[in-house]
């Protein structure tokens, strides 16, 4: 058997074809061994350094946390030092300690006591105090309804006064009536008001206010009198006037007439009042009528 040896050129492509076919899946496993292989000691290298970086935070923490701890021990010493020498200065021992909270205990309760009586003893002060109000304030509700009724028989009396025409034929002012209406004319102001009370007698004139007056007769039947009037050292005469008709006469400087009034008459005695004016600065009229 013969063989047709190679050639030269088919020889060398062999070759290579074995040669070329090998490294590449060992390169491929070679490449990534070494990654992988990087990839670890990269990571231990990570982990040792945080690990490091981890027990010097650790230690410098715990140097801290000792050096806090020494402080916080001679402090302590120190105080224990303090609270001995003051012991020792106040001279306590445990049973003046026991005997002063006995003390503070015993004191605390008669407080108690104290605070507790002081209570009741406020509640019966409010009591009392609010059943006195209680009773101020009825006497205040019955003043109250007394100063209305007051108040009432006031306005009654207002009304109850009245103006009329007077002996010389003047409007005269407002008449009273008795006592209580005399005194609503003063309260009114609008004229000075002099209550009398004549008696007769012959013991001469009797004064009321700026003038004289004497009482010569009473007729209680037809409730009549008459009186002379004594004013500018002149004595007028007003004879049988009625009880109620104002008896009207002139004062030099004065506008308007001076008025009495008798609204009771009894045996010998008279009441009523006089009337005059606020301002008597003007003259009288030139003519007034001196008679009845």
């Amino acid at each position: 058997m013969s063989s047709t040896p190679n050639t030269p050129g088919e020889e060398t492509h062999y070759v290579e074809t074995t040669s070329s076919a090998l490294p590449r899946w060992v390169m491929l496993l070679f490449v990534i061994a070494f990654v992988l292989v990087a990839y670890l000691l990269y990571a231990g290298y990570a982990d040792r350094q945080a690990s490091r970086k981890g027990m010097d935070d650790a230690e410098r923490k715990t140097q801290a946390l000792a050096t806090e701890l020494d402080k916080t021990n001679s402090r302590i010493a120190d105080l224990k030092g303090q609270l001995d020498v003051t012991s020792q200065k106040l001279g306590l021992t445990q049973d003046e300690l026991a005997q002063a909270r006995s003390l503070a205990q015993t004191i605390k309760k008669d407080q108690q006591k104290s605070d507790a009586k002081l209570r009741s003893e406020i509640a019966g002060v409010q009591a009392d105090t609010s059943t006195k109000i209680g009773e101020v304030t009825t006497e205040l509700s019955g003043t109250k309804t007394e100063a209305d009724a007051t108040k009432a028989d006031l306005e009654v009396t207002k009304t109850k006064l009245q103006s009329t025409v007077g002996d010389l034929g003047v409007q005269s002012g407002l008449i009273a009536r008795n006592h209580d209406e005399v005194e609503e004319l003063k309260r009114r102001g609008e004229r000075d008001i002099f209550e009398f009370d004549l008696t007769k007698s012959n013991a001469g004139p009797q004064h009321v206010g700026p003038i004289q007056v004497q009482l010569k007769k009473v007729d209680t039947k037809h409730y009549r009198y008459t009186v002379n009037v004594v004013a500018d050292d002149k004595s007028i005469e007003k004879k049988d006037k009625t009880v109620g008709e104002p008896i009207q006469f002139y004062v030099k400087g004065a506008r308007a007439p001076y008025e009495i009034v008798v609204f009771d008459l009894s045996k010998d005695e008279a009441k009523g009042y006089l009337s005059t004016p606020k301002s008597a600065t003007a003259a009288p009229p030139s003519s007034p009528a001196p008679g009845n």
